[in-house]
């Protein structure tokens, strides 16, 4: 089973107060690039893979999708979803993805947003992603940065000249990480970049876009701490179509 780090109460009260849980899609500074890369979802049987609150559930029924499954391990963020929106066509579930099942040739379209990192059976997950969508359909997703997961200390430290450096160590060493993030033993599972694409090409996928995110020009001048985006990746956006 995977860690459900969210129902702690320390960790849930910390998360709700960052700011993408507050202001939702919006208030997540790869969010434009992510929206680039999604198909139009007019029609569409979407299935959310760790939907935490229902930010991207609520925002492809407004762009006209059919229907949602939005699926996430925590309690806390189902119950906040529900709460949240009460349409008809979105279907919240408490569910595991180290063990997820889907129904074979289900979906048109499959979404995650910085949950695929938790999964230590990433290669099962995306078998089961595969079967579950109708072909040509896409899965877009989104994880912490292997560069940003790999480091013992994920800290920013300086060098001889005073310069920020990421302190990346142990980046071929594949496996748990465990840090101390808005709660003490937190667990991700670093996998290299190579293995994450060429784990989703053995699934079956083909491979429609990779992008290591950091903030163009008009995001660096409205937000100038995201500055530190430009000397180390944090996220990594995929997109892959069946």
């Amino acid at each position: 089973m995977a860690q459900n780090i969210y129902d702690k109460p320390e960790f849930f009260g910390e998360y709700s107060q960052m700011r993408r849980s507050v202001h939702g899609l919006e208030g997540a500074s790869e969010w434009p690039a992510v929206r680039a890369l999604l198909p139009d979802l007019a029609g569409k049987r979407v299935v959310d893979l760790g939907c935490g609150f229902g930010w991207f559930s609520r925002f492809a029924m407004a762009r006209g999708a059919a229907s949602v499954l939005a699926l996430d391990i925590s309690e806390k963020m189902i119950a906040r979803a529900r709460a949240d929106a009460a349409e008809a066509a979105i279907t919240y579930e408490i569910a595991d993805l180290e063990h997820l099942t889907l129904a074979q040739a289900s979906f048109d379209f499959a979404y995650s947003s910085l949950a695929l990192h938790y999964i230590e059976d990433f290669a099962g997950l995306a078998a089961t992603v595969y079967r579950a969508l109708l072909p040509e359909s896409h899965f877009v997703f989104t994880i912490e940065h292997p560069v940003f997961m790999a480091p013992t200390n994920p800290a920013w430290a300086a060098d001889a000249e005073g310069r920020r450096i990421w302190p990346l160590d142990r980046y071929s060493v594949e496996g748990p990480r465990t840090t101390d993030w808005l709660a003490k033993g937190v667990v991700k599972q670093h996998r290299k970049l190579g293995t994450t694409l060429n784990t989703l090409i053995a699934a079956g996928f083909t491979i429609r876009h990779v992008e290591e995110w950091s903030p163009n020009e008009d995001e660096l001048h409205d937000n100038p701490d995201w500055a530190e985006e430009l000397d180390r990746p944090m996220f990594l956006l995929i997109s892959v179509q069946r």
